[in-house]
């Protein structure tokens, strides 16, 4: 009797919580989604979706509705006979037309999809890969997209980058590269404040004109050698707040380069090719001068919050990346074989990004970058399995589906519009308006990728600032800055699945982020952005220039 009660008591409770196993909250999460996929589309999402020509959906060819869109790509035989004038066979459901309130159903569950995904990768009621398989499985249950279609929606270049950017950063450490690329960028930071107030604003400047994925993902290898060393020296064998302090303070400051220049990204380029359209071009220069002033003084911000907040709680007296790198590469071997072939291949990536970024995007040239490393035997396939984050991979992956989703049936549409409609007066006049798009894309940008925010919402708030007498500039240049604020969601850009990914134990593999960190640390950052943005460039130096 009693090794059988002690046997019950060993097995664990269904109830019980644990990572990627939280029962109670995954209930919850599922009795909300069917109610919201339950109730019927509000009118509002109607009307968007049989308005002729909205702005800020792109229409499908011969299509004049959002309807005629969707019915275009899910019903083509149906809506070919329908343009053409033909009585539609009503044999088979897949031969009719969807009408109105079945497409706004479309859109409405796909944003349900969205905060479904949000809430268990946030709180990891699930594991993150099964969440990131979910996130297809319903787009596919509620025929949102053709299978092919849900395929192509997974596989983005930048989730191509991603996971081509974890196999180099494991070829880049397996080499020791990643140590004497860290003499070179850290020889002059000798403790946590230069770190903050030094490191953070010169790479900030820097992700103004070169990738800021690229920086993160070659720069994390060095910082987690310089967080193990360090912990080791000082006798401790785990200090959370360091890591988080490396981690997350050169995403968050790499996030926020964005603003310097139209190269910093392809968020950029878009309103740059936005604001042409409308009539009013801005050159390279012209868009510094309103951009990069932010950039410093964001940076510093930054720097100076993870300081204040993080450094009280490091089990480490200091940290000195300086110190801990000359003494690393004092004891490696003599520079040469596959350390230089791997630097080889490595300049040759970044060539690649520069001079096919615009033709072959960025995950292109790192695919090439791989195999490179594989023909030249610096890496084995075992090596990518235990280095390279897959879930993560994932998690970015069905964070682009889901933007394809919102953006094909006007779900996205709808978000931007909704939230427009809720701002006060205040806020649609002047540069108060200015004020209310950037919250609206700040908040945007971390559901979805900073392209496709910038993409869905720079149709809908350019043509508002002709009606609140504000330059379109300013509207535009609100919008492009505000995408960079993606920090309180791991899907909010690659910066941040690149740092939760690779942010592991360089000796355990232990995981030294989660995605509760983002929320706790990001979160005020991203308040404090607008808070920057607001006071130092809007109603700050932005008075000062000519529009």
């Amino acid at each position: 009797m009693t090794d059988h009660t002690s046997m019950v008591q060993s097995q664990p409770s269904f109830w019980k919580n644990k990572p990627g196993y939280k029962p109670i909250l995954f209930i919850i999460a599922a009795v909300v989604f069917i109610t919201l996929v339950t109730i019927p589309p509000p009118q509002s999402m109607i009307d968007m979706v049989t308005k002729i020509s909205p702005p800020g959906y792109k229409l499908g060819r011969d299509c004049t509705t959002i309807v005629e869109t969707v019915n275009k790509k899910l019903r083509p035989k149906a809506f070919t006979a329908y343009k053409q004038g033909k009585s539609v066979s009503q044999a088979k459901e897949e031969e009719t037309l969807m009408d109105a309130k079945k497409v706004a159903g479309m859109a409405k569950i796909m944003i349900a999809i969205l905060f479904l995904a949000a809430f268990l990768w946030g709180t990891e009621s699930l594991p993150l890969g099964a969440t990131d398989i979910l996130v297809g499985v319903l787009i596919y249950l509620f025929c949102i997209l053709p299978i092919n279609e849900i395929s192509k929606a997974y596989m983005k270049d930048a989730v191509f980058f991603i996971f081509g950017i974890l196999a180099v950063a494991v070829g880049v450490a397996k080499t020791g590269l990643d140590k004497r690329i860290g003499l070179i960028l850290l020889s002059p930071i000798k403790s946590a404040k230069a770190f903050a107030f030094l490191f953070f604003p010169l790479l900030a400047i820097t992700a103004g004109f070169l990738s800021e994925h690229a920086l993160v993902a070659l720069l994390i290898p060095v910082l987690m050698g310089i967080y193990k060393v360090t912990c080791k020296m000082h006798g401790v064998k785990k200090d959370r707040a360091l890591a988080v302090f490396l981690l997350l303070g050169i995403c968050f400051a790499a996030n926020h380069g964005g603003p310097g220049s139209p190269a910093a990204g392809g968020r950029n380029a878009i309103m740059v090719g936005y604001l042409m359209e409308y009539g009013t071009p801005i050159t390279f220069l012209q868009w510094m001068k309103y951009g990069m002033p932010f950039v410093p003084v964001m940076s510093v911000v930054i720097g100076a919050y993870m300081y204040i907040r993080l450094k009280p709680k490091f089990k480490v007296p200091d940290v000195n990346p300086s110190e801990v790198v000359k003494a690393e590469v004092a004891n490696m071997p003599k520079f040469g074989g596959k350390e230089a072939t791997m630097t080889v291949i490595l300049l040759l990536l970044i060539t690649g990004w520069i001079i096919l970024g615009e033709h072959a995007g960025l995950g292109g040239p790192t695919l090439y970058a791989v195999m490179a490393m594989f023909v030249c035997r610096i890496v084995t396939w075992d090596d990518i399995q235990a280095g390279v984050a897959f879930d993560v991979v994932g998690l970015y992956a069905a964070a682009c589906a889901m933007g394809v989703g919102l953006k094909f049936t006007g779900g996205a549409l709808w978000l931007a519009n909704s939230f427009v409609s809720f701002l006060p007066d205040f806020l649609t006049k002047g540069d108060g308006l200015v004020i209310g798009i950037s919250l609206l894309t700040g908040t945007m940008t971390n559901f979805m990728s900073d392209g496709a925010t910038v993409a869905a919402l720079g149709p809908i708030v350019l043509p508002m600032a002709t009606l609140a007498n504000v330059h379109v500039w300013k509207v535009g240049l609100a919008t492009s800055f505000s995408s960079s604020f993606a920090n309180f969601l791991v899907v909010g850009t690659p910066n941040n699945a690149i740092a939760f990914g690779m942010g592991r134990d360089p000796e355990t593999g232990e995981r030294l982020l989660d995605v509760m960190d983002f929320v706790k640390y990001g979160l005020p950052v991203t308040i404090l952005a607008w808070l920057v943005f607001w006071f130092w460039a809007v109603f700050g130096y932005w008075k000062f220039l000519s529009w």
